[in-house]
């Protein structure tokens, strides 16, 4: 089949959880023999033709002048130019600045949409926006053949207050298994004496309510904060904690061999995503053999279940870090591994969306 995806900055990954999973699903259906195209920003540093038998599109992108307007610009070229092609299936990530444009979509493809999670949601979202996302929420999904849900969470959110069905797929990961302790050594920090998180810098991800419980409980272990900090919410997360050295912003790490090691290493690895389905991050985490504590919520506990410990504000954050957890790390770590072994692996997830797309192709 010839099979497009849309609604990522493009590959290879620069960004994010879309970017990543576009990634990886893109190649397994290229290895299955599919003919795959994905669109890139203009802006992307990749701006080869091919990526490793992935057609790239490069399409305009207007985010560098106009900010997110520029977004909802770039979404429009890449459907534009989708039209001039003759897919067989349009794949498209996330409707946030995609779905005011539905109609414009290619009437010969089936559209597919991964509904990504509950966008209205964020609370950095003006009343307005998340009104209009709200909206943009119906839109794609009158405009679509077909939708899937990254979680149980979002299935049953559009079952309950859409009556419409999707198709569960949550995201994958690989398991890592090749730890290498010298990286710990670029960054001055020993084995289990160090926690860690990884996110973009936003307030639904609970970063700041992490950093808070932390520098409350006065701990001297450091805490490393892995993600871009140039946005507005980014830079006031390090100059309010920029008093406590303790606390080191290392900005955007993409490498995923030294995101596998500094998660495996860790003591407690953090994760305070709580609006959206099954995280990418967080499967990276637990593949990454991480012993996690999570925000407590529905989407992190469908997958932690058990495995993992359970914060909702700063004080209960605080209480993690005053306590000694290793008692739990072979057990905890262990399940969740199974769990990626069985529910969580690529090929699984690769697997689901090719059976996905000749069931509807047939």
């Amino acid at each position: 089949m010839k099979i497009a995806i849309i609604g990522t900055r493009g590959i290879p990954n620069h960004y994010g959880g879309f970017e990543q999973f576009a990634e990886y699903l893109s190649l397994g259906l290229v290895n299955r023999g599919h003919e795959v195209w994905v669109y890139n920003s203009h802006l992307h540093p990749y701006q080869e033709n091919i990526w490793k038998g992935v057609n790239i599109v490069h399409c305009k992108d207007m985010e560098d002048k106009m900010g997110t307007a520029g977004q909802f610009i770039y979404d429009l070229n890449c459907i534009l130019d989708s039209r001039k092609k003759n897919f067989d299936i349009l794949l498209q990530l996330g409707y946030t600045s995609s779905s005011i444009w539905g109609s414009l979509l290619p009437k010969k493809p089936i559209v597919i949409t991964n509904m990504d999670g509950l966008e209205w949601m964020r609370s950095k979202f003006s009343k307005k926006v998340q009104y209009f996302l709200k909206k943009a929420e119906k839109w794609a999904i009158n405009t679509s053949n077909h939708l899937v849900s990254d979680s149980v969470g979002i299935q049953q959110h559009l079952k309950t207050n859409f009556n419409v069905e999707s198709t569960y797929i949550p995201y994958g990961a690989h398991v890592f298994n090749a730890p290498n302790k010298t990286v710990l050594n670029d960054y001055n920090i020993q084995e289990h004496k160090y926690h860690m998180l990884i996110a973009r810098m936003e307030p639904e991800n609970n970063i700041e309510t992490i950093l808070d419980g932390y520098h409350q409980s006065g701990s001297e272990e450091p805490f490393l904060v892995v993600g871009k900090t140039t946005n507005e919410f980014g830079k006031y997360l390090v100059s309010k904690f920029q008093h406590n050295k303790n606390i080191q912003f290392l900005g955007g790490i993409y490498d995923i061999e030294i995101l596998n090691n500094l998660r495996f290493y860790a003591n407690l690895y953090f994760h305070g995503h709580s609006v959206g389905g099954t995280n990418p991050s967080l499967l990276e985490a637990m593949s990454s053999g991480a012993l996690i504590a999570a925000h407590n919520n529905v989407f992190n506990r469908s997958i932690l279940e058990t495995e993992a410990f359970y914060f909702i504000n700063s004080k209960e954050a605080s209480q993690l870090f005053l306590e000694d957890k290793n008692q739990f790390r072979n057990e905890y770590v262990s399940k969740n591994l199974e769990k990626i072994e069985t529910l969580y692996t690529w090929d699984k997830i690769i697997d689901d969306y090719e059976n996905l797309f000749v069931k509807l192709a047939k």
